[in-house]
């Protein structure tokens, strides 16, 4: 079987396992939250893109959301355990198998890119700007630095060892951001020149440290991450098998499951604690809350900084719906001396106490926006402990039906 054979029959199998789920997506109130905040959002885009601030930090707006975007690569390799055996003799020919892996990293991530620049643009035209590129231009320079930062991806998963492929992760998204930060901010000949530059500086860089031709246990693990993100996404509308989930040690965060008593009733708590402290759901639930605390910071003691700062709450027990499945598929009352019925409870008691956290850090921003009105501020408070409490009492009734079943 030819390798490009094998990679497509391996994406058609994944993706024939998720495509039955999507029809729950649609038919969730999930969704239909999500589009009437979408039809909501454009009616407010299109007022403030008619008063727009005159002292807006329009470039550095066009900064924080589209580097992200512009910098992050992943690759879907669809790789196996087992190949490390069997596929090792063909190692010469993995180029034909990986080529379509890169190709697709790179194009999609790059329709998202345009889409969120299309829906930026009407802001950089509008806005009073010195210095002020064309569409095609922008979307140029954003294709050739996209391709930039999937070479340099690529390259971090055949480094060898982990401390340089993070050095390397670090110098990537500094680099693209820089220059990124430079067609915003600089004339166009400036720009291509300092591109060229640094680019150049930066491609002869990766080829200093010692790599392997073919990552294989890297790109399982990638895998694994990838296909365990998507399980994830799917987790918030209907019970799907969560395998893979990438493990992260925190050692700083250990202490908050080690406080827990050593004793039978606590144990599924420990062990719900230490594996949520150690999943890739805590770094998602953090980087929600800290985009939360800024948009709602940014718009402040108004109706609609209350409205984001609910919907954020909302989204975050969403994320947190994900514990549900956390060890429903693995043998833990077998090592554990789990109580009967525990499971539910430790569960609904661990979501909550971290979305009510999460509820008082996304207020916080509140107090120092603008406004000034006490009715948004104290109000937006006491509705969000409502929701948190009304999330608690669903997870409760929902979760413990489950069990029993």
């Amino acid at each position: 079987m030819k390798l490009q054979d094998l990679y497509r029959q391996r994406k058609s199998s994944f993706w024939s396992k998720v495509l039955p789920f999507v029809p729950y997506i649609f038919q969730s109130g999930v969704a239909v939250l999500f589009l009437l905040l979408l039809i909501v959002f454009s009616a407010w885009y299109t007022n403030f893109l008619r008063n727009l601030p005159p002292d807006l930090p329009v470039l550095w707006i066009l900064l924080i959301l589209l580097g992200p975007l512009t910098v992050y690569s992943s690759f879907r390799t669809y790789m196996q355990p087992a190949d490390v055996i069997f596929l090792r003799p063909r190692e010469t020919e993995m180029g034909g198998y990986f080529k379509p892996a890169f190709r697709n990293g790179i194009v999609y991530k790059l329709i998202g890119l345009y889409i969120l620049l299309l829906i930026l643009w009407p802001l950089y035209v509008r806005s009073e700007l010195e210095i002020r590129h064309p569409l095609w231009l922008i979307m140029l320079v954003l294709f050739g630095l996209k391709l930039l930062s999937a070479y340099g991806a690529w390259q971090e998963l055949r480094i060898s060892t982990a401390r340089a492929r993070m050095g390397y992760r670090l110098l990537r998204w500094s680099f693209l951001w820089l220059m990124l930060a430079t067609w915003l901010w600089q004339p166009a000949w400036k720009s291509a020149l300092f591109t060229v530059l640094v680019g150049i500086n930066y491609v002869l860089a990766l080829r200093f440290p010692m790599k392997h031709n073919v990552p294989w246990e890297n790109l399982i693990a990638a895998e694994k991450s990838g296909a365990a993100r998507v399980m994830l996404l799917l987790g918030w509308f209907v019970d799907v098998p969560a395998e893979g989930q990438k493990v992260i040690r925190r050692r700083w965060l250990s202490a908050f499951g080690n406080r827990i008593p050593w004793s039978r009733a606590g144990a599924y708590r420990y062990l719900l604690t230490k594996t949520f402290i150690r999943s890739e759901l805590l770094g998602i639930i953090a980087r929600l809350t800290l985009l939360g605390m800024l948009i709602v910071g940014w718009n402040g003691q108004t109706w609609l900084g209350a409205a984001i700062y609910l919907f954020f709450i909302f989204l975050a027990g969403t994320q947190l719906s994900a514990l549900r499945h956390v060890h429903s598929d693995t043998p833990a009352d077998a090592y554990y001396p789990i109580p009967v019925g525990s499971r539910p409870k430790e569960i609904v008691n661990l979501a909550t106490r971290v979305l009510s956290g999460i509820a008082v850090v996304l207020w916080i921003p509140m107090i120092f926006g603008p406004g000034g009105n006490l009715t948004y501020l104290i109000g937006s408070l006491a509705v969000g402990i409502v929701l948190v409490v009304g999330l608690r009492s669903n997870w409760k009734r929902k979760w413990r039906e489950e069990e029993e079943v």
